[in-house]
């Protein structure tokens, strides 16, 4: 059982990392594509459901299984419990992340009435699409933690 959270928390966390590159190589890319219109085409596609949908309840499950990986394996390898916290910071930076530096902005494009000119919506998907890629970075850094946790708990084993 220990091992299936060990090998979840890993799946969430990939799943989440990648959800996070679609979100940029894909749907925002075509959200500012055309603004103002795509920006109103995005709204009426995100009125029924959004990424946001699936990322409050991956990420928090990758953080959990994270966490409790880190209490289940906590005496099999000092290393490995670092790497585990590691992973489990970046993690929740990334939600912090969202909910401090994307939300508001998601806000802004998607949800606030009227609709931004296009100079303020235009600067607002650049700064965005920098800064997902940094968030990528920052949950790329921690499934590196996770997979190398994974080494070290199978390399203490031997």
């Amino acid at each position: 059982m220990k091992k299936i959270i060990l090998f979840a928390s890993v799946a969430f966390a990939c799943g989440v990392l990648f959800a996070n590159i679609f979100n940029s190589m894909v749907i925002f890319e075509a959200a500012k594509s055309d603004i103002p219109n795509s920006i109103v085409a995005a709204r009426e596609y995100f009125k029924t459901v959004n990424p946001g949908d699936f990322f409050k309840i991956f990420s928090p499950a990758a953080q959990i299984l994270t966490l409790l990986s880190l209490i289940l394996f906590w005496k099999t390898a000092k290393s490995a419990r670092l790497f585990l916290g590691i992973a489990l910071l970046c993690y929740i930076s990334g939600d912090i992340f969202a909910f401090t530096y994307f939300h508001p902005r998601n806000d802004l494009m998607y949800l606030s009435e009227p609709i931004l000119d296009t100079k303020t919506l235009k600067a607002i998907a650049s700064e965005w699409s920098s800064m997902n890629w940094l968030r990528s970075f920052i949950l790329f850094v921690g499934v590196v933690f996770s997979f190398l946790s994974v080494d070290k708990i199978y390399s203490a084993k031997q």
